[in-house]
């Protein structure tokens, strides 16, 4: 029996080249050869640039650069995001603001550096898959490369003698190989095989994976939208861009992409937890809807409860708030109702003391029977503490003692001047307060069904017993959603083939020896060291021994393979098969 030992002569120059023909292609990477700087002309220095892009350390360096790049997206705030914070922020850090600014750091997805890296990252992507994947069709279609001369030259290897024929021997190793799933085929005295193409697979599917999440990434951020919308209980909203609070959207994006649907809120219902540490932290959360799909859509009911909206295309219907909606009845000074509707007011804290305006804008005249506009500062609270208290704050918020504190104004609100105007806030300008016997703000505490009379007949306001919740709702349409999600289970798919699967070769030459006998060679070889190439090299020497078992030799009286190779030399064939 054979075995490579340290006295074996050092392989001659054709015997390193068959070697490395060997193991060639056993990865689809493009080679990189050093350029010729001296006679780099404008072709040569492009080609060598385009190299380098397409290279796989440049496409690792543009990857990191883009997730360093979207961490001042997530802690800056952006102006496509919230513009408020934006201005609190420069108002706080006039100077870091002007600079943000100048690097355009309140709008990095959007900014130039943050788009010249997505797009490099996106060309490098595709100038390394294209040809990896034309290489990898071709190896598909080739077969398996020759043997080399001396298979003992290779790091996992093995040998034995036998009195069976060479092609019995062939068609053995053949019919074995194709059942272990390798490609093989009879090359001159040996057969080739090949197997592990699934490795490469799964690097080409990690790579077009990334591309489908850039391509995903940037779908969604041109096409999105994302707006808000309080509704009271009763009322309803179709989705259409008058109908929201506010709203934003991508570059691309027209009102024509939005989702034709509508819903009404039919009830919301609340419910907190009354003792413990965790004393009014909400146990029921949810909004009872009815919506319709399409113009002409049936009626459906549903519940949307946090992180579970209501999905309806693309688009989807979040609940994001809540609070309450006093109806508030106010009457001129001959009773006649100028004004009756629920008055959303906006939460302060956890336990929903909240505070809004109440404006009456038509239809009320004063005692002297001029035309004026009504405007109330609403303070609300559903469980008032009482004076005992000491403050107007809401102790739970739940309904417990529901209190409204409301302070009167009368003039001219502005409204009529054209521009824009907060429903929660109240332009006092042009507005003259209802004074009180003691010549101050006019103002009241309201219990639920209670009536505040304005100073000189001037008209009364009712706090109705009938207090209604609103629910706040935000409607997202991301269209690249799914892909990004597919994109996301695809590269973590491909990952994981390129990093567990071996692409590796395995040769068994049989040839007469000059006694007449059988020569049985067998080598493996890997794209990387690893136990599992010599491991399998044993386990297939192993089952072809039973089929053509060792002959008895003057320098091998055991008759079978050699169990005590060296490390790293020589496969050792698995006991069962040294036995026979």
């Amino acid at each position: 029996m054979s075995k490579t030992t340290a006295s074996d002569p050092a392989p001659t120059a054709a015997e390193t080249q068959e070697l490395g023909d060997a193991g060639s292609q056993l990865s689809t990477a493009p080679t990189e050869d050093a350029p010729n700087l001296p006679s780099l002309g404008v072709i040569g220095w492009a080609r060598w640039f385009w190299r380098q892009l397409t290279s796989m350390r440049v496409a690792l360096l543009l990857l990191l650069l883009l997730s360093l790049g979207a961490i001042p997206g997530s802690l800056i705030p952006q102006s496509g995001q919230d513009e408020t914070k934006v201005a609190d922020f420069r108002k706080a850090n006039p100077t870091l603001g002007d600079v943000y600014d100048k690097l355009g750091l309140f709008h990095v997805y959007s900014s130039v550096w943050f788009s010249a890296i997505y797009i490099l990252l996106f060309v490098s992507l595709i100038g390394c898959i294209v040809p990896r994947t034309w290489q990898f069709v071709g190896q598909l279609r080739g077969r398996p490369p020759r043997a080399p001369s001396r298979l003992n030259r290779l790091p996992a290897h093995t040998t034995w003698r036998t009195t069976a024929e060479p092609e019995q021997i062939h068609t053995a190793a053949l019919a074995l190989l194709k059942k272990r799933r390798f490609r093989a085929h009879l090359a001159g005295d040996a057969v080739a095989a090949e197997k592990g193409y699934l490795r490469e697979v799964g690097n080409l599917v990690f790579h077009i994976a990334l591309i489908v999440l850039l391509v995903a990434f940037a779908w969604g951020q041109l096409y999105k939208s994302e707006g808000n919308k309080l509704i009271v209980e009763g009322d309803g909203f179709s989705n259409t861009l008058t109908q929201y609070d506010d709203f934003k959207s991508g570059n691309l994006f027209t009102s024509d992409d939005l989702v034709p649907f509508s819903f009404n809120l039919k009830k919301f219902t609340g419910t907190y937890e009354r003792s413990g540490p965790n004393k009014g932290t909400p146990r029921v959360y949810q909004a009872d809807l009815t919506y319709s799909d399409g113009p002409y859509g049936k009626d459906e009911k549903t519940t949307v409860k946090v992180n579970h909206p209501l999905e309806i295309g693309d688009s989807k219907v979040y609940l994001v708030s809540h609070g309450y909606a006093p109806v508030i009845t106010v009457r001129d000074a001959k009773g006649n109702v100028v004004f009756d509707d629920a008055v959303p007011l906006l939460p302060l804290d956890a336990n929903v003391t909240s505070s809004g305006v109440v404006k009456v804008l038509d239809g009320y005249r004063n005692p002297e029977g001029k035309k004026e506009q009504l405007g109330f500062n609403a303070f609300f609270v559903p469980t008032f503490g009482g004076s005992a208290s000491g403050t107007m704050l809401s102790q739970f918020p739940a309904l417990d003692s529901p209190v409204l504190a409301l302070s009167a104004y009368h003039g001219d609100l502005g409204a009529d001047s054209g521009i824009p105007q907060s429903v929660y806030q109240m332009d006092k300008s042009n507005m003259k307060e209802f004074k009180d016997s003691q010549g101050k703000l006019f103002k009241k505490l309201l219990k639920p069904g209670e009536t505040m009379e304005l100073p000189n007949g001037a008209g009364s306001v009712t706090f109705g017993k009938d207090i209604k919740e609103w629910a706040g709702f935000q409607v997202v349409q991301e269209p690249g959603g799914g892909w990004a999600l597919a994109g996301a289970l695809a590269a973590i798919g491909g990952l994981a083939a390129s990093l567990f699967i071996q692409r590796r070769r395995v040769w068994v030459r049989a040839v007469k020896g000059a006694d007449g006998v059988t020569v049985v060679e067998m080598a493996g070889l890997g794209r990387s060291e690893s136990a599992k190439v010599p491991e399998e090299l044993g386990d297939l020497a192993g089952i072809l021994y039973d089929e053509a078992p060792a002959a008895p030799g003057p320098d091998d009286p055991a008759d079978s393979p050699d169990t005590d190779q060296e490390p790293g030399t020589e496969t050792p064939v698995p006991a069962e098969g040294a036995e026979k």
